[in-house]
């Protein structure tokens, strides 16, 4: 079988070639550049080509899967389309395996890649053997987002972008939390509910929803859905587990004891024994742009430089938070790239509170990240960083080209402190290219 893949260089897609390469298909894919992960595809067998060509040269393909990033006039995906050739999106192509596996899907505004990596590890530590696709990198997985399993267990990080998750049909859901994000695509917080609880009714009868009990919209979906028939298992940080959790786990922050809460009533639920999942997560390390520690040389000062992905403003707080956790007499500076002027315009006062409330030193905010394919040049024209930081109006938030950081960091930073880089963009390449 001969798959094409547009946009396989995507978090998600690459997972999924990844998948079929394992399963024996030829694989094809394409993308604008390229990056780490389409060479790790090149190596374990993909056909890959970055820049403009036509989807003719590939002779045919069986079935075309392209990112949720591609718009619908793609040269490519139009071309396949002309062809007769069979095309669904990464959705479409990974909801046929969810009904093919016991399917664990883990869902949530924040959260999703840690837990799925948890509880991915967790099962492989119960012998389980699961098929794992999730949205970052794991050392576990060979710094890949991807591994092949044997077994029927199939964990899944199921996002709600473009209500992407109603193409799947897991039997366990895990939601971690909900708030206002996307709203690109939802109207505002009700479309979400609503949405989430469409999705939540895939669940079969004997199927379970492990819920967030502190979570005040979880709640919401839990009373829309209380006629339905399937388990509903909660988890909250008042149980008492929360304090070994704590002590176990060797990444920082409120929010991943609540996401290794989840990964426990989940396991639970699969019959796992609790010490088995203790040792799991206390042997966890982390994943690409999480929290991702690593010390580095500048100016010949030992800086500690933390990449990290948060860019939804729950997400930044919480990692402030962590940072300031886990280096309480520090001083901590923070590079934060916004992601999507869409999402900084609707959440533009709370980006403004929680710079205000971050605890730490020094924070400089560069140019907003721009999403081909997400943006509106009218949005664009109502919303910059400049503006964010005006409105912050505080000494130690300050705007800056991305180009001129580098250099301020070298004269600026002191040997021991800590440096955070952090968004869902391009900037985490500053973090690998400070010395």
């Amino acid at each position: 079988m001969k798959i094409h893949f547009i946009g396989i260089g995507g978090i998600g897609v690459s997972a999924l070639a990844a998948y079929y390469l394992q399963k024996g298909a030829e694989v094809f894919g394409s993308d604008l550049e390229s990056s780490e992960t389409i060479e790790t595809l090149k190596k374990t067998g993909a056909k890959i080509f970055t820049g403009e060509h036509k989807i003719l040269s590939l002779k045919n393909p069986d079935l075309v899967i392209y990112s949720p990033a591609v718009e619908e006039d793609n040269p490519e995906l139009k071309e396949a389309k002309k062809l007769g050739v069979k095309c669904q999106s990464y959705p479409e192509a990974l909801g046929e395996l969810t009904r093919q596996f016991f399917t664990i899907a883990v869902s949530g505004a924040h959260g999703k890649s840690t837990t799925t990596s948890m509880l991915g590890l967790t099962l492989i530590k119960a012998g389980l053997d699961p098929t794992v696709i999730v949205g970052t990198k794991l050392k576990e997985f060979g710094n890949t987002n991807f591994r092949m399993g044997k077994s029927k267990y199939l964990v899944i990080e199921a996002d709600e972008w473009q209500a992407s998750f109603l193409n799947y049909w897991p039997k366990i859901i895990v939601l971690t939390n909900i708030e206002p994000e996307h709203l690109d695509y939802y109207k505002d917080l009700n479309h979400i509910l609503k949405t989430f609880g469409e999705y939540v009714s895939h669940l079969p009868k004997d199927g379970v929803l492990v819920a967030n009990n502190d979570d005040q919209n979880i709640s919401k979906i839990k009373n829309q859905i209380s006629k339905l028939q399937f388990k509903v298992q909660n988890y909250s940080l008042k149980q008492d587990e929360a304090g070994k959790i704590r002590k176990l786990l060797k990444i920082p922050g409120e929010h991943n004891v609540y996401n290794a809460l989840a990964c426990l009533a989940t396991a639970r639920e699969l019959k796992i024994p609790d010490d088995i999942f203790f040792e799991a997560i206390s042997e966890y390390r982390g994943a690409w742009r999480r929290f991702e520690i690593k010390e580095t040389a500048m100016g010949g000062k030992k800086i500690t430089v933390i990449s990290d992905y948060g860019h939804h403003p729950t997400e930044i707080l919480a990692t402030l938070k962590a940072a300031r956790e886990k280096y309480p007499d520090k001083k901590i500076w923070c590079v934060f790239q916004p992601h999507q002027y869409q999402r900084t315009f609707y959440l533009f006062d709370d980006f403004v509170k929680v710079f205000k409330e971050a605890p730490i030193d020094k924070i400089i905010i560069t140019d907003i990240f721009s999403v081909a394919g997400r943006e509106t040049d009218e949005i664009k024209r109502k919303v910059n960083s400049e503006k964010l930081v005006d409105i912050i109006a505080k000494n130690s938030v300050v705007y800056m080209q991305k180009e001129k950081i580098r250099g301020y960091l070298k004269d600026n930073l002191e040997n021991g402190q800590v440096l955070i880089i952090m968004g869902a963009g391009d900037v985490y390449r500053l973090a690998y290219n400070l010395s």
